[in-house]
């Protein structure tokens, strides 16, 4: 896999810390969450998209897409917590509350999810491909 430079690492935690802050202060129902939890989730995604495999390993290939749509649900989530404070997609309110009303949650969870899977089984083939780099 290609390293992300230490810059690109450090946006890459910034992001993540930026949208574990947006989604805790939504939970509070702060008007500026949905930004902070946006601009975390662009850099996050961001730099997981910078970080690429050139190799020919098919199940690293293939977490690698899951990790992709994983970063696609979190846009998605960001997407829906701002629908969350305001109607402004104009859906009727039942629909509004059926659909949208804090599921952000929801898809939030399972791209959390999809991340810690894609990210732990990742390390594990990486090792697999690779056993002396464990050893420095």
């Amino acid at each position: 896999m290609r390293q992300l430079s230490k810059i690109e690492t450090a946006l890459l935690l910034i992001g993540g810390l930026l949208m574990v802050v947006g989604s805790g202060a939504s939970l509070f129902r702060q008007e500026w969450a949905p930004y902070v939890f946006a601009s975390g989730t662009l850099l996050f995604a961001a730099m997981q998209m910078r970080q690429s495999y050139e190799g020919t390993n098919f199940t690293i290939r293939r977490l690698r897409r899951i990790m992709l749509i994983s970063d696609v649900l979190f846009l998605i989530a960001a997407l829906m917590m701002f629908a969350n404070q305001a109607n402004f997609l104009g859906l009727d309110f039942l629909i509004y509350i059926k659909y949208v009303h804090n599921n952000w949650i929801v898809v939030l969870l399972l791209a959390a999810v999809l991340q810690l899977y894609t990210s732990h089984r990742i390390a594990n083939e990486l090792e697999k491909e690779n056993p002396e780099a464990k050893k420095r």
